[in-house]
């Protein structure tokens, strides 16, 4: 019989707590020393996640939880999801190690898009759910509202009687204590332990079978390379013995495990043995792939491979040819961009990258426009150089009609901008599902085309003078519809590179918004402002004040300069047209039009009007 372990998953909508459940559960155990556990978000060691506030990376920890009342000993095997649905790859695929999920829902903003969305991967995993109300010492909280929405959410994803008499406990992650009663405050997290030990039940496995694994993550060591992830569904598996490695294209190949590795707290420890319920890593599995099989070589039972939904937006990958280009970045040519590329392919199941390999382009699709920002925020901080086109929807052909993705979005945005919200949105064809007022706050359902919702955000913000808080995750795919309006504004075009002077952009300000500042460098044929007509402009940016021998308090007054609006890698990407491309380098994200000549861009706008004649 397998030993006393539970593996659970803890999911959730983004900011809804779930990192910070983990670390309360960390501290309550009672396994590690103060610095161990030092500040907030200890499993978000990505820099990225601690910056954007957000679980990226799907990660396993162990607690090993002694029960007040039996003294047993109990193997807590915790996974923790990103809530966003643009990662939904780590989701689907790390959800299969676990037999039960802790649902974390918000007190006050109940469940969202993406508890949805996460808790649908739960239930085509057939996990059993412990529901934790989280954040109930919000002063906004409804959490007797809260819970009848997430059972009405049980049953519009068909869950069963069973899986509707879920067990539920209230709690506040931030300040670690936990409840079983609504009204009541908890002294510590310990209800939340009591519902994993009572609810989750054991690991299902017999570990007199024929050896059977799943490796559902990797991990890499510059030391022993790849470090295969996964957990023992039967069998029994030893340091040094010999398996079937079953690959996803069908072939098998023998490796030897290397060393045989467990997690423990919030590290892993070298072991002899593991059995069926263990989460373990190997050592040894050279050219191991997600999905891949560890069988036994004289029972081999390859299991299925994991199945993950399509990517919903792609993108051009390209090196970067502009003037500036390889002074500010480590690795720039096509070579180091296809490579780089090849990597994350590695460990990033979501992700599809195509291209030939004489091409110095890449069509590389994801999840969506976080997920791929997230990606090329990484490679730029490990110093690549790359240019990268317009997000563009993936359309598939189903049942012979194009289909695009339809995203459910759900807005939150103050009485007063409500109108604004709908405004904008139905502009890009977005539908009205249901409007709720939830004390001064309008809480809006929409269905909307995917390609509605690149560059929404920013004119969102900037529409309700940034009080709108929107989430959305995927719904449906849909017969392709009309088009979906694109940028209002034209752009200013530097016509010469150099420094930008105060003096011209002075006398630039008026006709629009500037991106860039006093000394700046720009190059011709890169995007300075947003102009306030709806037409390009070609403006000189650097030209200086002509100096002469008079000298009159009028003419040398200060210039007083509005704030360049900087714009974040995600903002930019929202931003451009089909003719333009986003520059990114270590130091840098610039705005660019794909033909940096004038004429040559003249040249290409005569050739189109005629095609279309």
């Amino acid at each position: 019989m397998p030993r006393n372990i539970r593996n659970v998953a803890i999911i959730a909508h983004v900011d809804h707590g779930k990192t910070t459940l983990v670390d309360a559960l960390l501290r309550q155990s009672g396994n590690f020393r103060d610095a161990q556990l030092k500040g907030d978000a200890i499993l978000d060691s990505n820099p990225l996640e601690r910056e954007r506030g957000i679980t990226i990376l799907a990660k396993n920890c162990a607690i090993t939880y002694t029960d007040p009342e039996t003294g047993d000993k109990v193997q807590v095997n915790v996974i923790d999801t990103p809530g966003h649905a643009d990662f939904g790859g780590e989701v689907e695929r790390v959800l299969a190690m676990a037999d039960g999920c802790l649902l974390l829902v918000d007190a006050a903003e109940g469940p969202m898009p993406q508890t949805r969305f996460v808790l649908q991967k739960a239930f085509d995993a057939k996990l059993k759910p412990i529901v934790v109300i989280n954040k109930i010492d919000k002063p906004d909280q409804r959490a007797e509202e809260v819970l009848d929405e997430v059972f009405e959410l049980f049953m519009e994803l068909g869950a069963d009687d069973e899986t509707l008499d879920f067990p539920t406990v209230y709690a506040s992650g931030r300040d670690g204590w936990a409840s079983t009663e609504m009204d009541k405050k908890g002294e510590d997290i310990k209800p939340v332990f009591d519902a994993l030990l009572n609810h989750i039940p054991q690991p299902e496995g017999d570990e007199t079978k024929p050896l059977r694994l799943r490796v559902q993550t990797l991990d890499y060591s510059e030391y022993v390379g790849r470090i295969g992830i996964g957990r023992i569904y039967d069998g029994t598996l030893k340091a040094g013995q010999q398996v079937l490695l079953s690959k996803r294209d069908g072939s098998m190949e023998k490796r030897k495990i290397v060393k045989l590795l467990t997690f423990d707290g919030l590290g892993r420890k070298e072991v002899e043995q593991a059995s069926a319920g263990d989460i373990v890593a190997m050592v040894g599995l050279e050219g191991v792939d997600i999905g891949d099989s560890v069988c036994d070589p004289d029972n081999p039972a390859p299991m299925d491979p994991i199945e993950i939904e399509p990517p919903t937006l792609t993108m051009v990958f390209g090196v970067n040819d502009s003037p500036l280009a390889g002074k500010e970045g480590k690795y720039v040519t096509a070579r180091h961009l296809r490579d780089r590329l090849m990597r994350e392919l590695e460990s990033n199941v979501a992700l599809q990258v195509e291209g030939s390999e004489g091409d110095n382009t890449l069509r590389v699709s994801g999840r969506g426009l976080m997920h791929l920002g997230i990606l090329i925020e990484t490679m730029r901080r490990e110093g690549y150089e790359l240019s990268v086109g317009k997000p563009v929807v993936v359309v598939r052909e189903i049942d012979g009609v194009k289909s695009e993705p339809v995203e459910r979005l759900v807005v939150d945005v103050p009485d007063l901008h409500a109108s604004k919200v709908m405004e904008l949105v139905g502009h890009r064809r977005g539908e009205l599902q249901t409007m709720s007022d939830r004390h001064g706050i309008q809480h809006l359902e929409f269905l909307i085309p995917a390609r509605g919702l690149i560059g929404l955000r920013t004119r969102l913000l900037t529409a309700t003078k940034g009080e709108a808080i929107m989430h959305h995750s995927f719904a449906e795919w849909r017969p392709l519809r009309s088009d979906v309006p694109g940028r209002q504004n034209g752009v200013m075009i530097a016509n010469m590179a150099g420094a930008a002077t105060a003096f011209s952009l002075f006398g630039l300000q008026e006709r629009g918004e500037m991106f860039v500042g006093p000394t700046d460098v720009v190059y011709e044929g890169q995007i300075v402002a947003e102009h306030c007509r709806d037409n390009d402009l070609v403006v000189n940016v650097v030209k200086g004040k002509q100096l002469n021998n008079i000298r009159t308090h009028a003419s040398d007054e200060a210039l007083v300069l509005k704030p360049a609006r900087r714009m974040t890698l995600e903002q930019a990407l929202e931003y451009i047209e089909d003719d333009e491309l986003v520059e990114v380098t270590p130091t840098a994200v610039r705005i660019r039009k794909g033909q940096l000549k004038e004429a040559d861009r003249r040249r290409t706008d005569r050739q189109a009007a005629k095609a279309t004649a």
